[in-house]
């Protein structure tokens, strides 16, 4: 899985549009309305690296609003949920 967090500025008029627009497209897993110097975070989560290509520039960037984006690939997760996840052995915890 590789996972891309893409910045996003749009127009301030059409942020929420643009927002469920991006929030549509294949490959991205969630869109937040952000604070500070970009409107919009989506994180896109596809299968290989080449579809990185597809998702952002191929459609991402071309949604009606969208100004200027910048990307950011992950190279691991560090999530208490994926860590708490990976040590559970299915015990009930209602002891």
């Amino acid at each position: 899985m590789v996972t891309a967090i893409v910045h996003i500025n749009a127009e301030v008029d059409k942020i929420p549009e643009v927002a469920q627009t991006i929030a549509e497209i294949d490959g991205v897993s969630e869109v937040y309305s952000i604070t500070g110097e970009y409107d919009l975070l989506a994180v896109v989560r596809v299968a290989a690296y080449e579809e990185i290509a597809e998702v952002i520039p191929g459609r991402l960037n071309k949604v009606p609003g969208v100004l200027r984006t910048e990307t950011h690939i992950a190279f691991r997760t560090y999530s208490r949920h994926d860590l708490d996840a990976a040590f559970s052995i299915g015990l009930d915890e209602t002891n």
